[in-house]
């Protein structure tokens, strides 16, 4: 994305919207009756950004990047992907897209070379221009060192680089990751996460998921939260955060104790307390001006004879925005 586009997209201005969908929905039958997957996805991928998708596993994330890519028949709803409608034009949609799923699609038997010239082929490619094509795609993704050997003898983080060599292989406008950096050493994270940007300032949309959420505050330039096969918020990750005004005292508590209830009451009555929730191990505060309120809280928890085990003062985080949309931390899935 240029200087400009970042600009805009910070002001607000639409681009082309690459992916745009209107109540997307995914029933499954199972013995126990129907399983709603995605219950009404309603979102907009602009061109050149890099969108993500938060949530945690079962949220209905992989279940919609396989609708857009084409490989499930939405239940219902609307959808267009690269300007095209995608239950009538499902040809051109896949001819636009590369699609990287979790497992990746490399075959063990066959080299890193071997493998990029069969997608371009299978693509519609030449031999010539699949061989020079995939020479091009391995000496941009720095997989030369073991472009030759076979794919079963590659680290996670050289399967997964050419696994996104593979969706990068008939040149598409859309690039959809699924968990791209799932089960990797930080090493290999960091090496994908530079990838993609380097996609994105190319000028490739790319469309990711994920349950990480530093790498959703790192990488996107928006983000929709998805629980429950539902859209709860959508914004720039700043955004998310910002709509938690304040600091975050999170107080471990033994439960045990009755005064917690006691001290809950006292709490709300507090005018420094913006809001409260209940956690699994005791309290959240969003309160102004936290390192101020600490004390106050740590006497009224003292003088009412609640017995304190933990105080953390933190800024939001993205998985503070997760527990205040689903009433749940994405750290616990």
């Amino acid at each position: 994305m240029s200087d400009q586009q970042k600009f805009d997209l910070e002001k607000g201005e639409t681009f082309m919207g690459m992916i745009q969908t209107q109540g997307l929905t995914k029933t499954f039958q199972a013995r126990k009756g129907a399983v709603e997957a995605v219950r009404g996805v309603d979102l907009e991928v602009k061109e050149g950004e890099i969108f993500g998708f938060l949530g945690p596993n079962g949220a209905g994330k992989t279940t919609t990047l396989r609708m857009l890519a084409t490989l499930l028949q939405p239940s219902s709803g609307k959808a267009t992907v690269c300007g095209y409608d995608l239950q009538r034009e499902g040809g051109r949609v896949r001819r636009q897209i590369g699609y990287v799923g979790q497992k990746g699609g490399a075959e063990a038997s066959e080299t890193g070379r071997e493998n990029l010239v069969l997608q371009g082929r299978l693509y519609g490619m030449g031999k010539s221009e699949a061989r020079i094509r995939a020479a091009e795609l391995i000496s941009k993704l720095d997989l030369g060192p073991f472009a030759d050997r076979l794919a079963r003898t590659y680290s996670g983080g050289q399967r997964r680089r050419l696994d996104i060599a593979m969706g990068m292989m008939h040149r598409p406008r859309l690039l959809i990751l699924d968990e791209p950096t799932t089960g990797l050493d930080p090493q290999s994270r960091a090496r994908i996460w530079e990838e993609v940007r380097r996609l994105r300032e190319e000028g490739m949309t790319i469309f990711l998921t994920t349950h990480y959420m530093d790498e959703a505050d790192g990488l996107c330039d928006r983000l929709a939260i998805i629980d429950d096969g539902k859209i709860e918020s959508l914004d720039t990750p700043n955004a998310l955060k910002q709509r938690i005004a304040g600091d975050i005292i999170s107080l471990g508590l033994d439960l045990k104790n009755g005064a917690v209830a006691r001290v809950t009451e006292i709490l709300r009555t507090q005018s420094f307390l913006r809001n409260l929730e209940q956690s699994e191990h005791g309290l959240q505060l969003y309160v102004d001006r936290g390192e101020e309120v600490l004390p106050e809280v740590l006497r009224l928890l003292d003088s009412n004879g609640a017995l304190l085990r933990t105080v953390t003062l933190a800024r939001p985080t993205l998985d503070d925005v997760f527990l205040r949309m689903t009433g749940r931390s994405l750290r616990e899935e």
